[in-house]
Protein backbone atom coordinates (compact mmCIF):
# COMPACT_ATOMS: atom_id res chain seq x y z
CA UNK A 1 0.00 0.00 0.00
CA UNK A 2 1.26 3.80 -0.33
CA UNK A 3 2.98 5.39 2.22
CA UNK A 4 -0.67 7.04 2.48
CA UNK A 5 -2.62 4.27 2.99
CA UNK A 6 -1.94 2.07 3.51
CA UNK A 7 -27.55 -8.32 -2.42
CA UNK A 8 -59.92 -15.97 -8.11
CA UNK A 9 -63.39 -16.46 -8.04
CA UNK A 10 -65.23 -16.03 -11.20
CA UNK A 11 -67.46 -12.95 -11.59
CA UNK A 12 -69.32 -11.56 -14.52
CA UNK A 13 -67.77 -10.22 -17.57
CA UNK A 14 -68.25 -6.45 -16.85
CA UNK A 15 -66.14 -7.40 -13.20
CA UNK A 16 -63.94 -9.35 -15.31
CA UNK A 17 -63.02 -6.91 -17.45
CA UNK A 18 -62.81 -3.74 -15.09
CA UNK A 19 -60.50 -6.06 -13.36
CA UNK A 20 -58.36 -6.56 -16.05
CA UNK A 21 -58.37 -3.25 -16.73
CA UNK A 22 -57.14 -2.35 -13.07
CA UNK A 23 -54.47 -5.09 -13.48
CA UNK A 24 -53.06 -3.16 -16.52
CA UNK A 25 -52.75 -0.27 -14.59
CA UNK A 26 -51.06 -1.64 -11.46
CA UNK A 27 -49.14 -3.71 -13.87
CA UNK A 28 -48.11 -0.55 -15.43
CA UNK A 29 -47.58 1.40 -12.17
CA UNK A 30 -45.54 -1.23 -10.85
CA UNK A 31 -43.11 -1.52 -14.32
CA UNK A 32 -42.38 2.69 -13.95
CA UNK A 33 -41.81 2.29 -10.78
CA UNK A 34 -38.96 -0.48 -11.47
CA UNK A 35 -38.21 1.31 -14.86
CA UNK A 36 -37.36 4.46 -12.46
CA UNK A 37 -35.42 2.70 -10.17
CA UNK A 38 -32.96 0.81 -12.68
CA UNK A 39 -32.84 4.58 -14.42
CA UNK A 40 -31.76 5.66 -10.65
CA UNK A 41 -29.12 2.96 -10.12
CA UNK A 42 -27.57 3.27 -13.49
CA UNK A 43 -27.52 6.62 -12.98
CA UNK A 44 -24.50 5.95 -10.79
CA UNK A 45 -23.78 9.17 -8.57
CA UNK A 46 -25.31 11.87 -10.40
CA UNK A 47 -27.03 13.13 -7.13
CA UNK A 48 -28.56 11.51 -3.37
CA UNK A 49 -32.19 9.78 -4.65
CA UNK A 50 -34.75 10.91 -2.14
CA UNK A 51 -36.44 8.44 0.07
CA UNK A 52 -39.67 7.38 -1.33
CA UNK A 53 -41.35 7.07 2.41
CA UNK A 54 -40.88 10.84 2.82
CA UNK A 55 -37.65 13.10 4.63
CA UNK A 56 -38.06 11.73 7.85
CA UNK A 57 -37.59 8.32 6.75
CA UNK A 58 -33.91 6.43 8.63
CA UNK A 59 -31.13 7.10 5.71
CA UNK A 60 -31.23 4.39 3.35
CA UNK A 61 -27.83 3.68 1.31
CA UNK A 62 -27.08 1.40 -1.73
CA UNK A 63 -26.20 -1.57 0.31
CA UNK A 64 -29.04 -1.68 2.68
CA UNK A 65 -30.11 -5.52 2.98
CA UNK A 66 -26.85 -6.93 1.43
CA UNK A 67 -25.64 -9.27 4.25
CA UNK A 68 -21.60 -8.94 4.30
CA UNK A 69 -20.05 -12.39 3.38
CA UNK A 70 -18.29 -13.96 6.48
CA UNK A 71 -15.38 -16.39 4.68
CA UNK A 72 -14.51 -19.43 6.69
CA UNK A 73 -10.93 -19.61 5.35
CA UNK A 74 -8.32 -18.16 5.46
CA UNK A 75 -4.73 -16.56 7.32
CA UNK A 76 -6.91 -15.23 10.23
CA UNK A 77 -9.04 -18.16 10.56
CA UNK A 78 -6.36 -20.78 10.19
CA UNK A 79 -4.47 -18.78 13.09
CA UNK A 80 -7.19 -18.99 14.90
CA UNK A 81 -7.76 -22.83 14.91
CA UNK A 82 -4.22 -23.48 15.43
CA UNK A 83 -4.83 -21.42 19.14
CA UNK A 84 -8.04 -23.38 19.31
CA UNK A 85 -5.66 -26.42 19.08
CA UNK A 86 -3.00 -25.54 21.36
CA UNK A 87 -5.63 -24.46 23.60
CA UNK A 88 -4.76 -21.24 24.01
CA UNK A 89 -8.23 -19.83 24.70
CA UNK A 90 -7.25 -16.30 25.55
CA UNK A 91 -5.41 -15.65 22.14
CA UNK A 92 -8.00 -17.28 20.96
CA UNK A 93 -10.86 -15.25 21.69
CA UNK A 94 -8.99 -12.18 20.34
CA UNK A 95 -8.48 -13.29 16.99
CA UNK A 96 -12.26 -14.57 16.73
CA UNK A 97 -12.65 -10.89 16.50
CA UNK A 98 -11.06 -10.54 12.95
CA UNK A 99 -11.73 -13.84 11.64
CA UNK A 100 -15.54 -14.12 12.65
CA UNK A 101 -16.11 -10.80 10.83
CA UNK A 102 -16.48 -10.13 7.11
CA UNK A 103 -13.24 -9.22 5.23
CA UNK A 104 -12.52 -8.08 1.52
CA UNK A 105 -11.13 -10.78 -0.60
CA UNK A 106 -7.96 -9.43 -2.68
CA UNK A 107 -7.22 -9.79 -5.73
CA UNK A 108 -3.81 -8.28 -6.81
CA UNK A 109 -2.79 -11.01 -9.05
CA UNK A 110 -2.80 -13.82 -12.14
CA UNK A 111 -2.13 -16.53 -10.15
CA UNK A 112 -3.83 -19.17 -8.71
CA UNK A 113 -6.14 -18.75 -11.53
CA UNK A 114 -8.12 -15.67 -10.40
CA UNK A 115 -10.94 -15.06 -12.49
CA UNK A 116 -12.01 -19.17 -11.07
CA UNK A 117 -11.26 -17.77 -7.49
CA UNK A 118 -13.40 -14.99 -7.83
CA UNK A 119 -16.23 -17.25 -9.31
CA UNK A 120 -15.95 -19.58 -6.72
CA UNK A 121 -16.07 -16.68 -4.04
CA UNK A 122 -19.36 -15.25 -5.28
CA UNK A 123 -20.97 -18.80 -5.76
CA UNK A 124 -20.49 -19.18 -2.03
CA UNK A 125 -21.56 -16.14 -1.08
CA UNK A 126 -24.71 -16.56 -2.71
CA UNK A 127 -25.35 -20.05 -1.60
CA UNK A 128 -25.10 -18.64 2.10
CA UNK A 129 -27.61 -15.50 1.13
CA UNK A 130 -24.59 -12.85 1.46
CA UNK A 131 -22.80 -10.63 -0.37
CA UNK A 132 -18.59 -10.60 -0.53
CA UNK A 133 -16.50 -7.79 -1.13
CA UNK A 134 -13.70 -7.36 -3.54
CA UNK A 135 -10.81 -5.19 -3.06
CA UNK A 136 -9.19 -5.47 -6.74
CA UNK A 137 -5.63 -4.15 -7.06
CA UNK A 138 -3.71 -4.70 -10.47
CA UNK A 139 -3.13 -1.20 -11.79
CA UNK A 140 0.32 -0.98 -13.89
CA UNK A 141 2.84 0.65 -11.55
CA UNK A 142 0.91 -0.39 -8.80
CA UNK A 143 1.60 1.66 -5.61
CA UNK A 144 4.29 3.65 -7.28
CA UNK A 145 7.15 1.19 -6.26
CA UNK A 146 6.27 1.03 -2.72
CA UNK A 147 5.49 -2.05 -0.58
CA UNK A 148 2.96 -2.97 -2.56
CA UNK A 149 4.68 -2.88 -5.71
CA UNK A 150 3.52 -4.69 -8.43
CA UNK A 151 0.39 -4.93 -10.88
CA UNK A 152 -0.70 -5.77 -14.67
CA UNK A 153 2.66 -5.54 -16.65
CA UNK A 154 1.17 -2.91 -18.98
CA UNK A 155 -2.69 -1.70 -20.09
CA UNK A 156 -3.06 -4.03 -22.67
CA UNK A 157 -3.18 -6.78 -19.87
CA UNK A 158 -4.61 -4.68 -17.20
CA UNK A 159 -8.33 -4.68 -19.46
CA UNK A 160 -7.93 -8.52 -20.41
CA UNK A 161 -7.56 -8.80 -16.44
CA UNK A 162 -9.98 -6.95 -15.11
CA UNK A 163 -12.93 -7.89 -17.81
CA UNK A 164 -12.21 -11.91 -17.52
CA UNK A 165 -12.28 -10.73 -13.34
CA UNK A 166 -15.63 -8.94 -14.10
CA UNK A 167 -16.91 -11.54 -15.80
CA UNK A 168 -16.31 -14.11 -13.08
CA UNK A 169 -18.55 -11.92 -10.96
CA UNK A 170 -22.02 -12.87 -13.47
CA UNK A 171 -25.31 -13.78 -11.86
CA UNK A 172 -24.25 -12.85 -8.41
CA UNK A 173 -24.08 -9.53 -5.63
CA UNK A 174 -21.11 -8.33 -5.28
CA UNK A 175 -18.89 -5.29 -3.49
CA UNK A 176 -16.16 -4.23 -5.44
CA UNK A 177 -13.77 -1.68 -4.07
CA UNK A 178 -11.61 -0.92 -6.60
CA UNK A 179 -8.02 -0.05 -6.73
CA UNK A 180 -6.89 1.60 -3.73
CA UNK A 181 -4.38 4.49 -3.50
CA UNK A 182 -4.41 5.10 -7.08
CA UNK A 183 -6.50 8.38 -7.87
CA UNK A 184 -4.41 9.56 -4.77
CA UNK A 185 -0.72 8.49 -6.07
CA UNK A 186 -1.90 10.20 -9.58
CA UNK A 187 -3.01 13.68 -8.02
CA UNK A 188 0.09 13.40 -5.34
CA UNK A 189 2.74 12.92 -8.60
CA UNK A 190 4.48 10.03 -8.57
CA UNK A 191 3.80 9.22 -11.76
CA UNK A 192 4.55 11.34 -15.37
CA UNK A 193 1.63 13.31 -16.52
CA UNK A 194 1.36 10.13 -19.29
CA UNK A 195 1.20 7.57 -16.55
CA UNK A 196 -1.57 9.25 -14.52
CA UNK A 197 -3.78 9.77 -17.41
CA UNK A 198 -3.33 6.59 -18.82
CA UNK A 199 -4.22 4.99 -15.14
CA UNK A 200 -7.29 7.12 -15.22
CA UNK A 201 -8.21 5.85 -18.61
CA UNK A 202 -7.58 2.25 -16.97
CA UNK A 203 -9.59 3.01 -14.11
CA UNK A 204 -12.42 4.14 -16.06
CA UNK A 205 -12.10 0.72 -18.47
CA UNK A 206 -12.56 -1.32 -14.86
CA UNK A 207 -15.67 1.14 -13.47
CA UNK A 208 -17.17 -0.28 -16.64
CA UNK A 209 -16.72 -2.86 -16.73
CA UNK A 210 -17.98 -3.88 -13.44
CA UNK A 211 -20.77 -1.99 -13.74
CA UNK A 212 -22.05 -3.57 -16.56
CA UNK A 213 -22.42 -6.75 -14.35
CA UNK A 214 -25.90 -6.48 -12.41
CA UNK A 215 -26.00 -6.95 -9.16
CA UNK A 216 -22.45 -5.34 -8.63
CA UNK A 217 -21.72 -2.15 -6.88
CA UNK A 218 -18.60 -0.73 -7.25
CA UNK A 219 -16.30 1.93 -5.32
CA UNK A 220 -13.55 3.62 -6.81
CA UNK A 221 -11.11 4.35 -4.14
CA UNK A 222 -10.17 7.68 -2.85
CA UNK A 223 -7.98 8.09 -0.56
CA UNK A 224 -8.47 9.15 2.66
CA UNK A 225 -8.98 12.67 4.65
CA UNK A 226 -5.47 13.64 5.36
CA UNK A 227 -4.18 12.58 1.94
CA UNK A 228 -5.50 14.40 -0.96
CA UNK A 229 -7.75 17.33 0.29
CA UNK A 230 -11.61 17.33 -1.47
CA UNK A 231 -10.70 19.89 -4.00
CA UNK A 232 -8.35 18.42 -6.24
CA UNK A 233 -9.61 14.68 -5.48
CA UNK A 234 -12.74 15.47 -7.35
CA UNK A 235 -11.82 16.60 -10.53
CA UNK A 236 -9.11 13.07 -10.61
CA UNK A 237 -11.92 11.08 -9.78
CA UNK A 238 -14.82 12.58 -12.13
CA UNK A 239 -11.18 11.74 -15.04
CA UNK A 240 -11.18 7.94 -13.55
CA UNK A 241 -15.07 7.76 -13.92
CA UNK A 242 -16.54 8.35 -10.82
CA UNK A 243 -20.08 9.43 -12.66
CA UNK A 244 -20.28 5.44 -13.50
CA UNK A 245 -19.54 4.27 -10.44
CA UNK A 246 -21.67 3.46 -7.56
CA UNK A 247 -19.44 5.64 -5.47
CA UNK A 248 -15.82 5.85 -3.70
CA UNK A 249 -13.80 4.40 -1.24
CA UNK A 250 -12.28 6.05 1.96
CA UNK A 251 -9.81 5.24 4.28
CA UNK A 252 -8.42 1.46 2.68
CA UNK A 253 -5.65 0.08 4.42
CA UNK A 254 -5.36 3.48 7.06
CA UNK A 255 -6.53 4.51 10.53
CA UNK A 256 -8.29 7.62 9.80
CA UNK A 257 -11.42 8.37 12.30
CA UNK A 258 -14.90 7.48 11.21
CA UNK A 259 -16.03 11.25 11.83
CA UNK A 260 -12.93 12.60 9.99
CA UNK A 261 -13.86 10.09 7.10
CA UNK A 262 -17.55 10.93 6.87
CA UNK A 263 -16.14 14.61 7.15
CA UNK A 264 -13.95 14.56 4.07
CA UNK A 265 -16.55 12.04 2.43
CA UNK A 266 -19.78 13.97 2.81
CA UNK A 267 -17.36 17.66 1.84
CA UNK A 268 -15.98 15.29 -1.75
CA UNK A 269 -19.67 14.14 -2.56
CA UNK A 270 -20.89 17.76 -2.48
CA UNK A 271 -18.25 18.02 -5.75
CA UNK A 272 -19.31 14.59 -7.08
CA UNK A 273 -23.11 15.85 -7.15
CA UNK A 274 -24.07 13.48 -3.78
CA UNK A 275 -21.45 10.62 -4.40
CA UNK A 276 -22.08 7.94 -1.74
CA UNK A 277 -18.89 6.07 0.17
CA UNK A 278 -18.44 3.70 1.95
CA UNK A 279 -15.28 4.04 4.72
CA UNK A 280 -12.62 1.24 5.85
CA UNK A 281 -12.79 0.50 9.47
CA UNK A 282 -11.03 -2.47 9.77
CA UNK A 283 -8.38 -0.39 12.24
CA UNK A 284 -9.69 2.56 13.07
CA UNK A 285 -10.54 2.30 16.54
CA UNK A 286 -7.94 4.48 18.05
CA UNK A 287 -7.76 6.73 14.94
CA UNK A 288 -4.21 7.13 12.94
CA UNK A 289 -0.68 7.41 15.22
CA UNK A 290 1.25 10.31 15.37
CA UNK A 291 2.63 12.00 11.94
CA UNK A 292 6.28 12.30 11.57
CA UNK A 293 7.29 8.66 12.22
CA UNK A 294 8.10 8.10 8.77
CA UNK A 295 6.68 4.98 7.56
CA UNK A 296 5.35 4.21 11.18
CA UNK A 297 2.35 6.54 10.91
CA UNK A 298 0.81 3.91 8.21
CA UNK A 299 3.19 0.71 8.15
CA UNK A 300 2.08 -1.73 11.05
CA UNK A 301 1.89 1.04 13.92
CA UNK A 302 1.42 0.65 17.38
CA UNK A 303 -1.39 0.99 19.45
CA UNK A 304 -3.81 0.57 16.60
CA UNK A 305 -7.14 -0.94 17.42
CA UNK A 306 -10.23 -2.95 15.26
CA UNK A 307 -12.78 -0.35 14.47
CA UNK A 308 -16.10 -0.53 14.05
CA UNK A 309 -17.96 -3.89 12.80
CA UNK A 310 -18.55 -4.23 9.27
CA UNK A 311 -22.32 -3.19 8.04
CA UNK A 312 -24.36 -1.79 6.19
CA UNK A 313 -26.53 -0.23 8.26
CA UNK A 314 -25.05 3.12 9.06
CA UNK A 315 -27.64 5.54 9.80
CA UNK A 316 -25.70 8.17 7.36
CA UNK A 317 -27.62 9.18 4.15
CA UNK A 318 -24.31 8.93 2.22
CA UNK A 319 -22.61 5.86 3.63
CA UNK A 320 -23.67 3.03 2.24
CA UNK A 321 -21.17 0.55 4.33
CA UNK A 322 -18.41 0.29 6.94
CA UNK A 323 -16.59 -2.04 5.52
CA UNK A 324 -13.40 -4.22 6.37
CA UNK A 325 -11.73 -3.99 3.32
CA UNK A 326 -7.69 -4.08 4.71
CA UNK A 327 -7.83 -7.26 6.48
CA UNK A 328 -6.44 -6.98 10.22
CA UNK A 329 -3.72 -8.64 11.06
CA UNK A 330 -2.08 -9.01 7.64
CA UNK A 331 1.12 -7.02 7.67
CA UNK A 332 1.48 -3.86 5.54
CA UNK A 333 5.07 -4.17 4.59
CA UNK A 334 8.39 -5.52 6.04
CA UNK A 335 8.69 -1.46 7.90
CA UNK A 336 9.11 -2.27 10.88
CA UNK A 337 11.18 -4.96 13.15
CA UNK A 338 9.92 -8.64 12.72
CA UNK A 339 7.42 -7.41 10.47
CA UNK A 340 6.89 -9.74 7.26
CA UNK A 341 5.98 -8.66 3.99
CA UNK A 342 2.74 -6.84 2.74
CA UNK A 343 -0.02 -9.14 2.89
CA UNK A 344 1.64 -11.70 4.97
CA UNK A 345 -0.08 -12.57 8.57
CA UNK A 346 1.44 -10.77 11.44
CA UNK A 347 0.47 -12.55 14.62
CA UNK A 348 1.33 -10.64 17.12
CA UNK A 349 0.34 -6.91 15.52
CA UNK A 350 -3.18 -8.86 15.00
CA UNK A 351 -3.24 -9.63 18.91
CA UNK A 352 -2.78 -5.75 19.59
CA UNK A 353 -5.29 -5.18 17.00
CA UNK A 354 -7.94 -7.66 18.67
CA UNK A 355 -7.01 -6.10 22.34
CA UNK A 356 -5.09 -9.27 23.29
CA UNK A 357 -2.76 -8.13 26.42
CA UNK A 358 -0.08 -9.89 25.63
Amino acid sequence: MARHALVRPRGRRPLLVAAALCAVLLLGAAAWFVAKGDATDRAGTGGATPDARGSDAAPTGRLAGWPLFVERTGLAVDHLRGLEAAGRTGEAAAIRRIAEQPTATWFADEASGYADRARRLVREAGAAGQVPVLSVYYLPQRDCSGHSAGGARDAAAYRRWVGALAAALAGHRAIVVLEPDAVAQAVDGCLPAAAAAERYRLLGVAVDAFRAVPGVRVYLDAGNPTWVEAGRMAPALRAAGIDRAHGFALNVANFESTPDNIAYGTALSGLLGGAHFVVDTSRNGNGPAQMGTGDGHWCNPPGRALGTPPTVETGHPLVDAYLWIKRPGESDGACTAGSPPAGRWFPRYALELAGHPG
